[in-house]
């Protein structure tokens, strides 16, 4: 189905590299000597960019959130007086939240990989979450964790990327659907709670382009992909090589659309395994602010987790500080009580962030061993199957 458009973008990319060296003028040897090209405007100041986009983000933070936190040790000793009924009945909604997960991985990959069972499913969901950890943006560790894995299963190449963009659509639907009914509740006064333009219209609208944009790839996949191919070829070196990465996402997304598709119409239904996997998790947070007082209303909750978790895209060390700024934040511009939000926003992650790790940790271990049985013994050879 790609082969056109893929020679297409291979002789692209060749007569890019081609156009690249371009000789100007030769050297006494009568070689071409190459003029080197000037960078463009972002490319020059990439640095100056990084720094003033991580100095508005501390500055946000400073003047936000930081003033809720005035009196830092005092917050913590309030932290150890939460009732702990709610915040230990936080840790079986976190379980719950991870095994509804656990069952939409399964229900998307064990069709197309014998090999990925519960057990695998387990061990490659939960060491996900800890690269996931390691390398938070926008969970860009857990993702390549997974494809290492499904690939030393058996799995072809394109057969994980079909799968992974198809997990990812039917997984963040739940998330851009909350954003669009919440945050559309809210702004006009169909659900309780403040409605402050950026943190309800704003969203709401994200959620529906981005939605859209998913939809539209059954029908534009192919202009979009004719288009960058057009301009990769059109363009030099670096902004080439921009294109060229570029134009796989149309495909991938129709792709992973039409095995979405697929699964929805499976008679197990196991893709409503995300509307649990996010609830309980959100489950949680709210556990975590009735230990310290009142939750929210329930639109400005669901709102704030999800809005606050888009700092997750954020390449902060670890994942620590985005996160939670985020959501504080959030919480805050929705009128809760900054100190409120603080305590239940910081219990939430210790439950969800740092309780989980340790079995985690254990689960990357296992994967691990998983993997090496895997590669000793190739699906075309006799293996124990799960």
């Amino acid at each position: 189905m790609r082969s056109d458009l893929g020679s297409a973008r291979a002789t692209a990319g060749a007569g890019n590299r081609a156009s690249d060296a371009v000789p100007t003028a030769r050297s006494d040897s009568g070689s071409p000597s190459i003029a080197p090209r000037r960078k463009g405007v972002l490319a020059r100041h990439k640095r100056a960019a990084t720094s003033l986009l991580l100095g508005a983000v501390v500055f946000g933070f400073i003047y936000y959130v930081l003033p809720q936190i005035v009196g830092l040790s005092a917050t913590l000793q309030r932290l150890r007086n939460g009732n702990p009924w709610w915040l230990g009945l936080g840790i079986p909604l976190e379980v719950l939240s991870m095994a509804a997960y656990i069952v939409l991985f399964r229900g998307v990959f064990s069709p197309s990989d014998r090999r990925i069972g519960w057990t695998a499913s387990y061990q490659i969901t939960m060491a996900g979450g800890a690269a996931a950890k390691l390398f938070a943006a926008a969970g860009s560790g857990g993702v390549a964790l997974t494809v290492w894995a499904l690939r030393a299963s058996g799995l072809a190449s394109a057969t994980v990327a079909q799968e992974m963009v198809c997990f990812e659509i039917v997984n963040y639907a739940v998330y851009m659907l909350a954003l669009v009914i919440c945050g559309l509740g809210l702004w006009i006064g169909l659900f309780v709670g403040s409605a402050p333009l950026w943190l309800t219209l704003v969203p709401a609208l994200f959620g529906l382009v981005v939605i859209s944009l998913v939809l539209s790839m059954k029908w534009l996949a192919s202009p979009a992909e004719h288009f960058m191919v057009k301009r990769e070829q059109r363009s030099h070196k670096r902004a080439a090589r921009w294109w060229h990465r570029a134009a796989s996402v149309p495909r991938a997304l129709q792709d992973g659309l039409a095995a979405a598709r697929e699964l929805v119409r499976n008679p197990d239904r196991s893709w409503l395994a995300a509307v649990p996997a996010w609830g309980f998790e959100i489950g949680t947070l709210w556990a975590s602010f009735c230990a310290f007082g009142h939750s929210p209303p329930a639109a400005v909750l669901i709102m704030g987790f999800f809005v606050g978790t888009l700092a997750n895209t954020l390449p902060m060390p670890g994942g620590i500080g985005g996160v939670e700024g985020g959501m504080i934040g959030a919480f805050i511009g929705f009128g809760v009580d900054g100190s409120l939000a603080v305590l239940a926003v910081l219990a939430y992650r210790t439950i969800t962030y740092w309780i989980p790790l340790l079995p985690e940790a254990v689960a990357y271990l296992q994967l691990r061993r998983t993997v090496g049985d895997w590669r000793d013994h190739p699906l075309h050879t006799p293996a124990a199957v799960e």
